[in-house]
């Protein structure tokens, strides 16, 4: 055991973190009790929210406050928000006055936003110190924030200025000041931001670090690149997970009974719009009685508005999160996926009416089916486009609830499209 508990803490905080994830529940346990002390706020905060909290609630208040030392207070701020509240108190009351001022101050602000996700430990410097006085400033310090590629130039206010590439630190003349070589132009993180967008900003301007302010121009900290890549990956992960209506912190080795529980509302809002479908083809009863061929195909029509439909949607759910989409663009969009969607519903159609023909040996039926595809992939097109934009102005995640609605109509307008028309010309 002794050997184990050696190899284990030789891992990293995250690779520890992951090697619980990828493990069942009821051997979740005897890993972490292998877990040395000082690294277990370091591998809770890497853990997902769900598991963290199942951790967390076996654990004594001592033992959640000692989990709190040494974690920087960025991580500290991730992780303070999901302990109970006689732990968070008993944390804040046992750091110093200035920690816990600087702690709360990105408390204050959104867990979404540029304040709820910079780290306060940002290097500054005046602008009418010499860059010589700058680098002994530096060689002082036991060591310098992770990711640290500038130094932030403000007044004796903490009012923003500028930055101070390293790069320029170390390639120029050190009688020089800092106000000579700084630059002005590196991009500015307002608090308020929501972390989608300062995601856009790192990446059109490949940043490594950038300064966090208030409204008054106050440099409040730095958000650095490997919290947008954080940013990037839960992003990616709710825009996948959400279309089947999972959250990113489900669980893939959580209890069964919990995991069922977690699933039943989606299905139940599916169950709804099958029922829907249901009642539509209830009503064509007597076509279906008297054509056969009807009954074996109709799936065929829903099937593909249904695959086109999530063609679209998904560029468009893209589109949306990457900010491409906008009202001068929207019509352009609209009348293209609409000819994209025509343009597949003649050669699919073409298809499906030889296969209908030569299956049932009746052109009537490839007709039907040919015009009902081209309604239907027609619909689809239009439908995967205007429903995520409507959406998005209703503040509803089109990632979570597009794909039901989506389905919901190209089932209905397929089916209602093809047995209506295989009623006015079958029967």
């Amino acid at each position: 055991m002794q050997h184990a508990r050696g190899m284990l803490n030789e891992l990293s905080p995250s690779e520890i973190a992951h090697l619980i994830e990828s493990l069942p529940h009821t051997e979740r346990n005897l890993i972490w009790e292998l877990v040395d002390p000082e690294k277990e706020g370091e591998v809770l905060i890497d853990l997902g929210e769900e598991l963290r909290a199942t951790l967390i609630k076996d654990m004594s208040l001592q033992e959640l406050v000692n989990a709190t030392e040494g974690l920087d207070l960025d991580e500290l701020a991730d992780f303070i928000q999901s302990l109970p509240g006689k732990v968070t108190t008993q944390v804040l009351t046992s750091l110093d006055t200035q920690r816990r001022e600087r702690l709360e101050s990105v408390l204050s602000y959104p867990e979404d936003s540029a304040g709820g996700l910079m780290d306060i430990d940002a290097i500054t410097v005046r602008k009418e110190v010499t860059l010589d006085v700058v680098l002994r400033y530096l060689r002082r310090m036991e060591e310098l924030p992770e990711h640290t590629d500038r130094l932030f130039v403000t007044t004796r206010d903490n009012l923003y200025l500028g930055t101070l590439p390293f790069a320029s630190l170390l390639t120029n003349d050190l009688d020089l000041t800092v106000a000579d070589v700084m630059t002005q132009d590196t991009e500015i993180i307002r608090a308020s931001m929501i972390d989608d967008e300062v995601a856009k900003i790192f990446e059109t301007h490949d940043l490594i670090s950038a300064p966090v302010v208030d409204e008054n121009m106050k440099l409040l900290g730095r958000i650095t690149v490997d919290d947008i890549v954080d940013v990037i990956r839960e992003e990616a992960e709710h825009s996948m997970l959400s279309m089947a209506g999972l959250s990113e912190e489900q669980d893939l080795f959580a209890p069964a009974i919990p995991s069922a529980k977690g699933r039943a509302l989606w299905l139940g809002i599916n169950l709804i719009t099958a029922f829907l479908a249901s009642w539509v083809v209830s009503n064509f009863e007597t076509t279906l009685e008297k054509v056969v061929a009807i009954a074996v195909l109709m799936n065929v029509v829903a099937s593909m508005g249904g695959i086109a439909g999530a063609q679209t949607l998904t560029l468009v759910v893209r589109g949306l999160a990457l900010g491409q989409v906008s009202r001068s663009n929207r019509g352009w969009l609209i009348n293209k996926e609409v000819f994209v969607g025509l343009l597949n519903g003649v050669v699919w159609a073409l298809i499906i009416a030889v296969i209908a023909m030569l299956w049932f040996d009746d052109v009537n039926i490839g007709m039907v089916i040919a015009a009902a595809t081209v309604i239907n992939l027609l619909v689809a097109a239009l439908t995967g486009v205007i429903i995520p934009i409507i959406m998005q102005k209703l503040n509803i995640d089109p990632a979570i609830a597009g794909n039901v609605v989506l389905t919901t109509i190209t089932d209905i307008v397929g089916l209602f499209v093809f047995l209506g028309l295989a009623t006015l010309f079958l029967i």
